[in-house]
């Protein structure tokens, strides 16, 4: 069978607790579209390899599959599992420390003090910067279901085959090459892509990452990136945080607007249109508040308010503002659990809106042509259709 897998690795470990890294709310909330539920495991491909994740309180257990290509599967041993845990270090940005910047948000912010406690966990994914820029020009007019099935048409049709984790064929993303053939526009139009099936460039993505390569600054990426085809000042924001490591980018979109309304009565106004001063306003209200990382502390009211999560609400108190992380094991253990169960309980929630919510679908007028950027949404807010 071709893509038949050659080698799978053992469970590793990685210490780090879902007070640290909440893998079941982090890869759900609209940074990545490929990650997929598989036999309970957290399942994708990264660099030429297969990686599942599952997660207890205190660990996240990861494991390796190979594709049966014996130059991409290198022979076991510690040099191999060091490269992937450094390749998931890297990728959850475990580096920073994640309960700091939540006691730092929490005391500058009441708001985020109320909210928070519901979401602990939720990292800033470390991803490739052309595929954040490709799967984010898919999140024009789209909700987080929707981008992720035109994600995975795109690999599925562009990718190379990985291998298969049982039935379920799973393939890298696609290469800028696989994408500039000349029948690919029109090719991605039948699949659906309709405007964005434009190919944008690439070759300047490198000379606009985030602080560790200076080349740019913040602001000066973001205006590059509006320069290509599909991208409005939402989507740039989403590069340059999830792709490019900008922590103080803050993507905006219509619901976002809301939230700063509502929540930091900001910006009241009758105008029906969400214009790019109001969208500046907005990024730099937050960024004032929050700081350096202001992104990530977004990206947590985000993920509040997404409506798959929405049975945890600002009720559950997993952690107390003061003593927002872990100092004992005994502690962690206990807080952890109920972060999992929390988790376990908005997944139950969401199977049982799961009608209401492909009614609500359904009724979404499909919408195609140029212009579909962050500043022509906001009639469809009012359907909680949410996107990045």
């Amino acid at each position: 069978m071709t893509g038949a897998l050659k080698r799978v690795s053992e469970w590793q470990t990685l210490p780090v607790s879902l007070s640290e890294l909440c893998i079941d709310t982090t890869l759900r909330c609209g940074q990545s579209f490929r990650w997929r539920k598989l036999n309970d495991e957290w399942t994708c491909t990264l660099q030429g390899r297969i990686i599942s994740l599952k997660q207890d309180p205190l660990r996240l257990h990861y494991k390796v599959t190979w594709p049966d290509d014996s130059s991409a599967a290198p022979a076991e041993d510690a040099t191999t599992q060091h490269d992937t845990e450094e390749l998931l270090r890297r990728y959850f940005s475990l580096g920073l420390d994640l309960g700091a910047l939540y006691k730092q948000w929490s005391g500058a912010d009441a708001n985020f003090r109320k909210r928070a406690p519901g979401f602990a966990g939720v990292r800033i994914l470390s991803q490739d910067a052309w595929e954040a820029l490709i799967c984010f020009i898919c999140s024009s007019n789209n909700n987080i279901s929707r981008i992720s099935q035109m994600v995975h048409k795109l690999c599925t049709n562009y990718g190379t085959l990985i291998g298969h984790i049982g039935d379920e064929a799973l393939h890298d993303f696609p290469t800028p090459e696989s994408l500039t053939g000349k029948n690919v526009e029109s090719h991605l139009r039948d699949l659906g892509f309709g405007y964005r099936a434009k190919n944008p460039e690439h070759q300047g993505l490198r000379d606009w990452r985030g602080p560790e390569k200076p080349t740019a600054t913040y602001k000066e990426a973001h205006e590059a990136l509006l320069s290509l085809a599909g991208v409005g000042p939402k989507v740039a924001d989403c590069v340059c945080l999830m792709g490019l490591g900008w922590g103080e980018s803050v993507p905006v979109d219509t619901h976002v607007w809301q939230i700063a309304q509502r929540d930091y009565k900001l910006g009241k106004t009758k105008s029906k249109t969400f214009n790019k001063a109001m969208y500046d306003v907005v990024g730099d209200h937050f960024r004032n508040i929050w700081g350096k990382y202001a992104g990530w502390a977004h990206s947590v009211l985000f993920t509040a308010d997404l409506r798959e999560f929405s049975s945890r609400g600002t009720k559950v108190e997993v952690v107390k503002t003061e003593t927002s992380l872990v100092e004992t094991d005994e502690n962690a253990e206990k807080t952890n659990k109920q972060i999992l169960e929390s988790a376990s309980k908005s997944r139950s929630t969401k199977r049982r809106a799961a009608v209401k919510v492909e009614q609500v679908i359904t009724h979404v007028k499909k919408e195609e042509g140029e212009g579909g950027s962050i500043l022509q949404t906001e009639r469809r807010s009012s359907k909680r259709l949410r996107t990045r």
